[in-house]
């Protein structure tokens, strides 16, 4: 429920915004889930909100899921991201409020630090590890005067001190898990570049592949993948629990369950059914019938209850062929949809063959060449005609008196001074 509700629209029955309600339906089916193995321990990767300071429907929607978990008596692990923050890092995050009320049961991981959670099958480690940023590991006088690079070196090094002090206190006989919220190098990408990366450091996998470590859970990237391919240990990003924006169309979207003891883990991803994004690109800059490409190329397209944009290419002549309503209507069976229309550049048109830089040509036969050559002009060509030979008469005739005046000397002689030859073209 981390990265806001775009795409969406009120319900009218329920007066909340539908994208909202389908991050709670999809989090509701993880619950569901939970309490129907029943599992023996929940552990959320961070990013519950849009920001830290949530509106109180927001935060009242993901509390109702997660009491759903209190109430059966599953001990949960909530970890903070970065949308959770205030000031990155300062100020505190809004998940602490589960803690300073002393929900049962549920652990907030704001910190580094160990936890030895009781569950009904046993006790398991688990060391959360926040979105971290330098004011956590650095005071501003120790970075003072260093570059980027050797603060992002030194904020290395730190964490790795800190996080060894962790794993040296580590009960070698129960089962560990590293839950963290952050950015690993080797991660790909998805929607989370354009919404917090640049604000925290990258951390180098070899930092967390370590066989103390039966299983790392991560959150952040919102595209579901296992960065450790040996699986000693998984290191899995579950990925985000709905589709964000269309950089996540063809994403698979689901949470992970895990079957865990001391040196013996496995892991399954579980798809979710998610609301569908469908992107609609359809260039009908050199179709006679605009209009009809446009409805061809979304009809080949399941977009009912979708979330849609439409984004087809045309030439500026063609604005007045293009029926807006019609779109509209074709369009109306998806849950949310854009309508993008763009100008493709006149530059981009093809030469007229005999308008060539290698053939001379008078200018009023080439201005006929290039009338001949447009259609959409034919009704002006007349005029446009009767306009350039004006035109010429008239800077012939200033031509004539300016470069021969009265004397008629040679044109060389009179050109303003500081002019040559070569800087007098026709365009």
């Amino acid at each position: 429920m981390g990265s806001g509700f775009s795409h969406g629209r009120i319900n009218p029955e329920t007066g909340t915004n539908t994208r909202l309600e389908d991050f709670v339906n999809t989090l509701s089916r993880c619950m569901d889930r939970a309490l129907a193995e029943p599992v023996d321990l929940v552990i959320f990767g961070g990013d519950a909100f849009p920001d830290a300071t949530p509106p109180p429907y927001v935060q009242e929607a993901f509390a109702s899921q997660f009491r759903r978990l209190v109430d059966a008596q599953i001990p949960t692990v909530l970890l903070v991201g970065n949308h959770d923050q205030h000031s990155q890092g300062q100020g505190g995050a809004s998940l602490c409020i589960y803690r300073t009320l002393g929900v049962p049961g549920v652990v907030v991981g704001d910190k580094l630090t160990t936890h030895c959670i009781q569950t009904r099958n046993g006790a398991v480690q688990v060391i959360t590890l926040p979105w971290l940023t330098r004011s956590a590991l650095m005071t501003r006088r120790e970075t003072e005067g260093l570059s980027l690079a050797e603060v992002h070196q030194l904020l290395i090094e730190r964490l790795q001190v800190v996080l060894e002090g962790e794993i040296r206190r580590l009960d070698p006989k129960l089962p560990t898990i590293l839950l963290g919220h952050l950015m690993v190098d080797n991660a790909s990408l998805g929607a989370e570049r354009f919404l917090a990366v640049g604000k925290g450091f990258t951390i180098p996998l070899s930092t967390l592949a370590r066989p103390c470590f039966d299983y790392v859970a991560l959150g952040h990237i919102h595209r579901h993948q296992n960065l450790n391919k040996s699986n000693n240990p998984p290191m899995v990003y579950p990925g985000s629990i709905e589709r964000v924006d269309f950089s996540e169309e063809k994403e698979d979207k689901g949470y992970v369950m895990v079957e865990l003891e001391r040196g013996n883990v496995k892991w399954e991803f579980c798809p979710l059914p998610v609301r569908s994004f469908c992107t609609i690109e359809v260039d009908v800059s050199k179709a006679e019938d605009p209009q009809a490409a446009i409805a061809k190329a979304i009809a080949k397209h399941n977009i009912e209850e979708a979330v849609v944009r439409l984004i087809y290419k045309l030439r500026s002549e063609q604005l007045d062929l293009i029926d807006n309503a019609a779109l509209h209507k074709a369009l109306s069976l998806a849950h949310n949809y854009t309508i993008q229309p763009e100008l493709v550049s006149q530059l981009a048109r093809p030469r007229v063959p005999e308008l060539s830089a290698s053939n001379s040509i008078d200018p009023i036969e080439a201005l006929k060449t290039y009338l001949n050559n447009r259609e959409d002009l034919k009704e002006i060509a007349a005029s446009m005609l009767e306009a350039a030979h004006k035109l010429l008469a008239v800077n012939e005739e200033d031509w004539l008196e300016t470069s021969l005046g009265e004397e008629g000397s040679n044109l060389d002689n009179q050109l303003p001074v500081g002019t040559t030859n070569s800087q007098l073209r026709l365009l």
